[in-house]
């Protein structure tokens, strides 16, 4: 299966031709763009004159990604391609799995969240869309961002899943804060590679609700919220809030709980697993791989799931 071809490329910014024109594709189009469309949006002569073909395209940016030296070039490269031209990004994910799965994920994703705010500027062009950071000085104004959202995306493209994060407990890295934001959008990137998701209709979330990691709140750089984490009541209080908004703004999103702290992932989950489409990916997706692990070995010895003994 693969990713639904996307109409534009996901982010404000870019969503027009530079000639101003609403044309989404040619606006992913580039280099490929046919002379015949290059005059109807007066783009004679602002471009080069050469007419290339996708796999032309997928040639060059490979050949760039290839010529940077550390893995998380790579990441900041691809976060551009993605944030620029989303159908090329894909096409290269799709064709290269194996060599950029680790550079978009595990374990080059972890390097990126722990730089977030020392990278960020250069992921995508200023005031690029590409996800919602929700700090807790705003979970008032939880509507008022959903309402942001909407604008900054094409019509019928509302999202169907998101996988929302508060950076506390990022793979085994600890507390991240808003940095942690890399892993909610790492994660639906290869939903859409292996699942063929429509990248158009995938929102990452982070909730900047603090860091009580001091690395962070001194570090002059950080984009996050300058505060320690709330107590637990506040927690709930916010971390509800916006969960109630987004589920009253989209009902039929599916809501993926992402590396949250393991008393809040619990609580979260117990409080909307019968509310909302929902789902916590360290509790019910690691428990799914094991017990997939266990079937399939129970399958392969050729002996009964009773007669076998399990060690913890």
């Amino acid at each position: 299966m693969t990713p639904t071809p996307s109409t534009h490329s996901g982010t404000s910014s870019v969503r027009r031709s530079r000639s101003g024109s609403p044309d989404p594709l040619a606006s992913n189009a580039g280099t490929a763009l046919p002379y015949a469309t290059r005059t109807a949006l007066h783009l004679k002569g602002l471009v080069p004159s050469g007419v290339e073909n996708f796999v032309q395209q997928e040639q060059r940016a490979l050949e760039q990604l290839n010529m940077k030296s550390t893995s998380l070039e790579k990441y900041i490269f691809l976060s551009w391609l993605r944030t620029t031209n989303i159908n090329l990004f894909y096409r290269l994910v799709l064709h290269n799995l194996k060599e950029i799965a680790p550079v978009i994920y595990t374990p080059t994703v972890g390097q990126a969240c722990q730089e977030y705010s020392h990278i960020y500027p250069f992921l995508a062009p200023p005031n690029a869309v590409d996800g919602l950071y929700v700090p807790l000085t705003e979970v008032d104004n939880i509507d008022e961002i959903i309402a942001n959202y909407r604008e900054s995306i094409a019509e019928g493209d509302e999202p169907e899943i998101t996988v929302i994060t508060d950076g506390s407990r990022i793979l085994g890295l600890g507390d991240l804060g808003m940095n942690g934001m890399g892993i909610p959008v790492g994660k639906l990137q290869l939903y859409v590679a292996a699942a063929g998701l429509n990248p158009d209709r995938c929102l990452p979330i982070v909730l900047d609700f603090g860091t009580d990691t001091a690395k962070y709140l001194e570090d002059p750089l950080y984009l996050g919220l300058r505060q320690k984490r709330p107590e637990d009541g506040a927690f709930y209080a916010a971390a509800n809030r916006v969960v109630q908004a987004l589920h009253a703004a989209f009902p039929d999103m599916f809501i993926q709980f992402e590396d949250f702290s393991t008393d809040h992932a619990f609580g979260l989950l117990d409080q909307w697993r019968h509310k909302a489409l929902c789902f916590n990916d360290d509790i019910q997706g690691t428990g799914c791989v094991i017990l997939g692990g266990f079937i399939s070995a129970v399958e392969q010895a050729g002996i009964p799931a009773q007669d076998h003994r399990i060690l913890f």
